[in-house]
């Protein structure tokens, strides 16, 4: 991901998701316990990176919020810099694209066995039932001596 956001676009008018993008500066400083200045300085940075409205204000999500709440108990409690900070949440990133790449490909594994299961299947239903099976003759050591009748000699 290069760490900026598509435009929030909801599967269903007024559907509001984790996602949903309906907080401005103030009201997300005041739900971070951060002042707005900061929530700027970490979007310029590119740690929280907030959508937009048409007019360029920002607009945070509950997520973002969180995430806000997340560099904040870094920085502050573990003593982590911004930088090392903007690693983590990409390192973070990356491991939950992973973890959704992984699972869609075992779903797609999982798809194809079961589609190979019901093809074997299929053969198998089209075997002719009328055929007697092969059974592997076992091997003398006798030795049979063929010799043509000759003609006249009946």
């Amino acid at each position: 991901m290069d760490g900026r956001r598509r435009r929030f676009e909801p599967a269903q008018p007024y559907q509001l998701t984790d996602e949903s993008p309906v907080y401005v500066i103030s009201v997300a400083a005041q739900l971070s316990g951060l002042h707005p200045q900061t929530l700027r300085q970490y979007d310029r940075l590119g740690l929280v990176s907030p959508d937009r409205t048409a007019g360029r204000g920002r607009r945070y999500s509950a997520r973002d919020i969180e995430l806000l709440r997340q560099v904040q108990q870094l920085s502050q409690d573990e003593g982590i810099n911004l930088a090392g900070i903007k690693r983590i949440i990409e390192l973070e990133n990356q491991v939950a694209a992973l973890k959704a790449r992984a699972a869609e490909l075992q779903a797609m594994v999982e798809g194809a066995a079961t589609a190979m299961q019901q093809r074997e299947a299929a053969v198998h239903a089209s075997y002719r039932r009328d055929l007697v099976p092969y059974q592997d003759v076992q091997q003398t050591s006798a030795l049979v001596v063929w010799r043509p009748r000759r003609q006249g000699s009946d």
